[in-house]
This record gives C-alpha cells, sequence and structure tokens, in this order.
C-alpha cells in the first residue's frame, strides 16, 4: 500500500512553541486515525521561523532559495496539509500568509487541509473561519469542515465552556483522515518540482546564474 505523505506547516515565533504543540497533536492523531483505516502516513514538519529570511527573499527576488524550495516541494508533493499559526491581531500571523504568498496560487487545489491556530485566549478563535479558511478556500484547497483552535487555558486543563482540546484535536484529525482515504495517493513525482524539468538538483536561480558554483 502506498504511503500517504502530510506536510505540516507550523507558523510559530517562538521554540517551543504552542502553534507547534498544536500541529504535532494534529499530527500524530492524523497518524493513528489512518492508522485504523489500515493506511500509513509519514510527517514532514516546516519550521516556518527557521525560513523567515528565506521567505522574505522569496518575496523580493521571486526565487526561493534551496532550503525554501524543497520546503515548497514538500507542501506541494505531499497528500494533505495541516496549517497551524498563532493569531496576530485578529488573524493569521504575518509570517504564516508570506510563506501561503510565496507557494504557486494553483498548488493546493484539490489538496486536504486541517486548520490549526492558536492565541491566548479564546475569543479569538473565530478567526479561522472569518481569516484562515477563507484564504484555503481563495487557492481551493479543500479545508475539512472542523478547524482547530486552542487557546493558553486550553494547555492547563481550564477551558470549561468548550469541547476539550484533545475531543477537538480527534474530530479535525478524524475528517482529515477521512479525506485522505477518500483521494488516491500523490504521486512521488511533484509536477511542481523544477528538477522534472529543469534537471535534478537544478532550480530557476541556477538558469540565472545566481547559485554559486554555477
Amino acid at each position: 500500500m502506498t504511503e500517504r505523505r502530510i506536510a505540516v506547516i507550523s507558523g510559530g515565533l517562538s521554540n517551543p512553541s504552542s502553534t507547534r504543540m498544536l500541529a504535532d497533536k494534529l499530527a500524530a492523531e492524523t497518524v493513528k486515525q489512518l492508522a485504523e483505516r489500515d493506511i500509513e502516513a509519514s510527517v514532514d514538519v516546516i519550521e516556518l521561523r527557521d525560513f523567515a529570511h528565506d521567505i522574505t527573499n522569496n518575496m523580493l527576488t521571486g526565487f526561493a532559495p534551496a532550503n525554501l524550495e524543497t520546503a515548497i516541494n514538500t507542501v506541494y508533493s505531499a497528500d494533505a496539509l495541516i496549517a497551524v499559526t498563532p493569531i496576530f491581531s485578529t488573524s493569521y500571523s504575518g509570517l504564516f500568509k508570506s510563506f501561503i504568498d510565496v507557494l504557486d496560487p494553483d498548488a493546493l487545489t484539490g489538496k486536504p487541509v486541517l486548520i490549526g491556530a492558536n492565541a491566548g485566549t479564546a475569543r479569538h478563535s473565530l478567526a479561522i473561519d472569518y481569516a484562515i479558511r477563507p484564504l484555503f478556500a481563495y487557492l481551493h484547497a479543500e479545508a475539512v469542515s472542523t478547524g482547530v483552535f486552542a487557546a493558553s487555558s486550553d494547555w492547563g486543563g481550564g477551558a470549561d465552556e468548550v469541547a476539550p482540546l484533545g475531543k477537538r484535536v480527534e474530530k479535525g484529525a478524524r475528517e482529515l483522515a477521512e479525506a485522505i482515504a477518500r483521494k488516491d495517493a500523490a504521486t512521488t513525482s511533484d509536477p511542481f518540482d523544477p528538477a522534472n524539468y529543469l534537471g535534478e538538483g537544478r532550480s530557476f536561480g541556477h538558469l540565472l546564474g545566481g547559485l554559486a558554483g554555477e
């Protein structure tokens, strides 16, 4: 059976971060839900803070440095995406949005996505539906119905007015696993990988003579 691949985007700025903690919980539960359906899955986590300078350079020049290009291709070739961002000023973080902006606008078409977000208080939970979900709808991705929000109180066991975080994680992961199971596995050959039409190990930057060693 072909292994399914899940790309995880974590937009947290600190290390460690509650954004990464939520991303890891969603990924682990999705793998568990897929295993219950006799589907193996692997997970690739992309910490956006590690690519902050490269993302900025990509936006300024139009070309992704090699490490960022690898991360982008990981997203393109995955069977599904888990995207988690902290909420700043009632919306997704600038770093998270900048990474989305450097992706090919057609690359996420039809890709199942599980949205996650975290903030200090639960009053920011609606940001998933009024800010993040429309972003993925614009890209024609297939975001599952349940978005998982975590407030600071969720990590301390003090959330009384909403379902416990574990139950929300389980519901979102189950929906993503069901969406993955309904689709054929992504092809190993990534149509968005420049290596497929420029040659292995090469990028558009090589064509312009912009990389050392050419």
